[in-house]
C-alpha cells in the first residue's frame, strides 16, 4: 500500500507499440496492459503515466499534458538528454531553465504531441 495521495495522468497515443518505445528510451519501464493492448502503463521511479490508444489522434493538435515536480531536475534532464531528441518539432526536448514562477524545468513533448513539463521548486 503506498503512503501517499496520488494522480497517474492518461494520455492518449496513436500506438501504444510506439509509445512504449518512446518512454523506453526515457528510462520508463512497463507496457502494454495484460488485458487491454490498447492501454499501457508506463513508470519511472514513483512516476507513473497511463496511455490510451487512440489512432485519430493529430500530434500537432493535441492539447494534452501533464507536470512532473520532481525532486532532482538536473539527474533527469541528464537521463533524458541521451535519448538525443531534437530541440524543435514532435517529438522534442526542451533545455533546462530557471523559470521566474520559481521552478527550474524543462519541457518533453512525446511522439503524439503530449507535453511533459518537469521541474522542481528552486532552493531559495
Amino acid at each position: 500500500m503506498q503512503p501517499y495521495d496520488l494522480a497517474i495522468p492518461t494520455l492518449p497515443c496513436r500506438s501504444v507499440s510506439a509509445t512504449v518505445a518512446f518512454y523506453k528510451r526515457l528510462g520508463f519501464d512497463g507496457g502494454a496492459h495484460e488485458f487491454n493492448g490498447g492501454y499501457a502503463i508506463l513508470r519511472r521511479g514513483a512516476v507513473e503515466l497511463h496511455f490510451f490508444a487512440h489512432e485519430e489522434l493529430v500530434p500537432a493538435d493535441s492539447s494534452a499534458g501533464c507536470y512532473i515536480r520532481v525532486l532532482d531536475v538536473e539527474e533527469i534532464f541528464r537521463s533524458f538528454s541521451s535519448s538525443q531528441l531534437p530541440r524543435i518539432g514532435i517529438p522534442r526536448m526542451d533545455a533546462l531553465e530557471d523559470k521566474p514562477w520559481g521552478l527550474r524545468e524543462f519541457a518533453v513533448v512525446d511522439l503524439d504531441g503530449n507535453l511533459l513539463r518537469i521541474g522542481q521548486i528552486i532552493a531559495e
